[in-house]
């Protein structure tokens, strides 16, 4: 069954879409960039023409008109009696990610494969004959894996015991095995603004109400609206990155891991940091994990950044009580992590140090050429310089990021506009580009941006008043 979203949420997801042309082709192209990026899933139905103009304020004639664009541009299906359907171009051809099946995807922030990927994979397959009388249902994960994850945070400063670690398909398989056997309906969960949209989304998913507290690149955490909010509405639980925050780059400082994770022990609030980027370090140096702070800070982790994308390894850390909540839970979720993957995901743990150390050196090659590429060709963006991470997140001063991810698209390149990392159509001016792509790609991105600028221009809603009389 597909699903339906309301008037009044798409209403909410669609932001800030005016702009000084008609507001039909206006509107229909805001609803397809939130196809384009995932914040609205193919397959999803639209409300219909009467309801959606209620909620906006529009005639109805201009939501028709939208819709019929929409249908004539190929992202929206329509049957008589039943609605109409987004459809995302390119599907029915097994593309099945934004992006996908473009020359340039930017989409994602990832990086090419380590080197030593195809050597554990092959050391992998040897070893598998010695595994293959085990049933292949492995809900915890295996002991040799999950003692070389404990020992890495034991290396990193942080005691733990194999007993602590559930290994998942994913950091996002992870979070999602936490939030529905820890959540319950009704109760609040805290992120951050801007934060990583698939955690946005799996929240969405069990119905939560979400608060926000902001991160910035030049004032890090506001911690105390995160108080504000840890003390008013005693969320259930706060998720956040403190590592090379996904989008912005930032990383939490000392004194204010300390506030945040007393805070939130104060009000009975778990936190839930993701620690996917914590060891893609350039410039920063080691910093001890957010659960040196706190025993009850459940931590998730993956091989997805640092080693392949390919490799859906990933992990949680947390006391053994929730570890054994989540397992009774997890049956319901899936049947266990692939023994193959767990068998090469051990060496690659064990040699983390040399691969976080290669990984820098390559990073800091690639993160400067683009910070170069951009102040050359768009000198007018504010580009800051985060000191690890995956991606740069842009101001670009005024103009539409969504405009621009529609216009990019027809030029080859896959862009995820600023608003996808926030709630309430926020940060349309942003946008997150990712720098661990092939040397060629990032020059080639950067021309694309660098042709479409000008043709997008600013946003209206975002000039002075002056400007838009």
């Amino acid at each position: 069954m597909n699903t339906l979203v309301t008037g009044r949420r798409l209403a909410r997801e669609l932001g800030e879409w005016r702009s000084t042309g008609p507001a039909y082709r206006a509107l229909a192209d805001r609803i397809r960039v939130l196809l384009m990026d995932g914040r609205l899933a193919s397959g999803t139905r639209i409300p219909a023409e009467r309801e959606l103009s209620g909620a906006l304020g529009l005639s109805r004639t201009t939501v028709a008109a939208a819709y019929s664009k929409l249908r004539d541009d190929g992202y929206l299906a329509s049957v008589r009696g039943s609605g109409s359907t987004l459809v995302l171009p390119g599907l029915e051809r097994g593309d099945h990610a934004p992006g996908s099946g473009l020359p340039l995807d930017f989409t994602k922030a990832v990086t090419l494969a380590y080197p030593g990927v195809a050597a554990a994979y092959a050391a992998a397959i040897e070893q598998l004959p010695a595994y293959l009388a085990h049933d292949g249902f492995d809900m915890v994960g295996m002991p040799d894996l999950r003692e070389a994850i404990a020992q890495s945070y034991r290396n990193r400063g942080l005691p733990t015991s194999a007993e602590q670690i559930m290994v998942t398909t994913g950091a996002q398989h992870a979070l999602n095995l936490v939030t529905r056997s820890l959540y319950s309906p009704g109760e609040r969960v805290l992120v951050e603004q801007p934060t990583y949209p698939h955690a946005l989304d799996t929240f969405a998913s069990v119905g939560a109400r979400m608060l926000s507290f902001p991160v910035s690149q030049d004032g890090g955490w506001d911690l105390s609206e995160a108080q504000l909010q840890l003390r008013r509405a005693a969320p259930s639980m706060a998720f956040l990155m403190p590592d090379f925050h996904n989008p912005t780059g930032t990383s939490m400082t000392i004194p204010e891991r300390e506030f945040l994770t007393a805070a939130a022990t104060r009000e009975g609030t778990v936190l839930i940091a993701d620690e996917t980027t914590a060891l893609l370090d350039i410039d920063r140096g080691a910093l001890p994990p957010l659960a040196c702070f706190s025993p009850g800070v459940i931590t998730l982790g993956s091989l997805g950044k640092i080693a392949w994308g390919g490799l859906r390894i990933g992990w949680i850390r947390a006391s053994r009580d929730v570890l054994a909540r989540i397992l009774r839970n997890r049956p319901a979720q899936d049947l266990g992590t692939p023994l193959l993957e767990q068998l090469a995901a051990t060496s690659l743990v064990r040699e983390l140090p040399v691969l976080a150390a290669s990984r820098s050196r390559d990073l800091k090659l690639r993160r400067d050429m683009l910070v170069q590429l951009l102040g050359e060709q768009l000198p007018e963006w504010d580009v800051a310089v985060p000191d690890g991470g995956l991606s740069l997140w842009i101001n670009t001063g005024t103009m539409s990021t969504s405009a621009l991810a529609l216009a990019a698209r027809s030029e080859g390149l896959g862009l995820v506009p600023g608003p996808r990392f926030g709630l309430d159509g926020a940060f349309e001016r942003f946008l997150r580009l990712p720098f661990g792509h092939d040397v060629e790609q990032l020059r080639d991105a950067v021309k694309v941006l660098g042709r479409i600028s000008s043709r997008v221009g600013p946003d209206p809603l975002r000039m002075p008043l002056q400007a838009v009389i």
